[in-house]
């Protein structure tokens, strides 16, 4: 069974920086791709960034590709989330999440289902 425990968030100005952390709790990391969730109060569940732990290839949605990273650290099975530039728009709740290797490539990252496991979630807040 893989566990995933987020952490990192906070409440910020817009225009400040978090970082995200995202870290496995077990053994599996290695063929896994695992992204990035946010779901605002009242609405769904929008995948934002995705990385590939095999070759780090990453993946974003449009709305933030300017302003996040995602990257990994393959030694602490962990995978992080950079925002920058953060607006009021970005409060939400981030959520991790791991499926197989393949959703990465085949773009289906970005749709919850395809993953096998959430973590429970960290709060972010972006005040103007």
């Amino acid at each position: 069974q893989v566990k995933l425990q987020e952490s990192g968030g906070d409440s910020v100005q817009a225009g400040g920086s978090l970082r995200l952390s995202c870290t496995f709790t077990l053994q599996t990391y290695n063929t896994k791709c695992v992204a990035w969730f946010r779901q605002p109060p009242g609405k769904q569940r929008e995948g934002v960034a995705a990385l590939a732990t095999e070759d780090s290839a990453t993946y974003y949605t449009d709305s933030v590709k300017d302003r996040f990273t995602i990257s990994q650290d393959k030694a602490k099975k962990t995978v992080y989330l950079q925002m920058n530039s953060l607006e009021p728009e970005d409060t939400a709740t981030y959520y991790c999440a791991a499926g197989p290797t393949y959703i990465c490539a085949f773009g289906t990252w970005s749709s919850p289902p395809s993953h096998d496991y959430f973590g429970q979630g960290t709060q972010v807040t972006v005040s103007s």
